[in-house]
């Protein structure tokens, strides 16, 4: 089971946007923005927000790290190392953007040692409407995002945004 923290909950925790009850409120179903440790892209960002805003949800930004499977690394305290500044920036922006425009939002960092099965199984419980899967694709390696893709293709019964390419 992976393991599901909640970043920074006091920060973006917003009241919904006034409009929330007049468009898709009845369904309840958040867009999550997805990445696997890297920046997002920014086309991702901003297909994720404008859909959030436009059907009056909630965001839920998620990052998702390998966490490493050694006991010594766990031990010393070096399970849990903190993101790059560029990647915190990365996963901070959208959330500041959404809560800017109204829409509540929760940051998730997910660490596990399959991260695509554990995203999968987090956009199961988040009951997402969508899922935009948006890592840069220059910071990730081809084989890596063709194996996610894949799976989320194959696995997620929910609306999706991948990257062409």
């Amino acid at each position: 089971m992976p393991a599901l923290e909640q970043a920074e909950p006091r920060a973006e925790q917003r009241a919904a946007p006034r409009a929330a009850g007049e468009r898709g409120a009845a369904t309840g179903r958040p867009v999550m923005l997805a990445t696997l440790d890297v920046p997002f892209d920014p086309d991702a960002v901003a297909f994720a927000l404008d859909s959030a805003v436009e059907l009056g949800q909630r965001l839920v930004v998620a990052n998702f790290v390998e966490r490493p499977p050694l006991p010594l690394s766990a031990m010393l305290g070096y399970e849990d190392l903190p993101a790059s500044p560029e990647l915190e920036r990365s996963l901070a922006e959208p959330a500041r953007l959404a809560s800017s425009l109204g829409v509540q939002v929760t940051r998730l960092r997910v660490r596990s040692l399959h991260p695509v099965p554990a995203m999968l199984e987090v956009v199961a419980e988040q009951d997402a409407g969508l899922l935009v899967f948006g890592p840069d694709r220059r910071r990730l390696s081809r084989l890596r995002y063709w194996r996610a893709a894949r799976a989320i293709r194959s696995s997620v019964t929910t609306l999706t945004w991948l990257e062409a390419g």
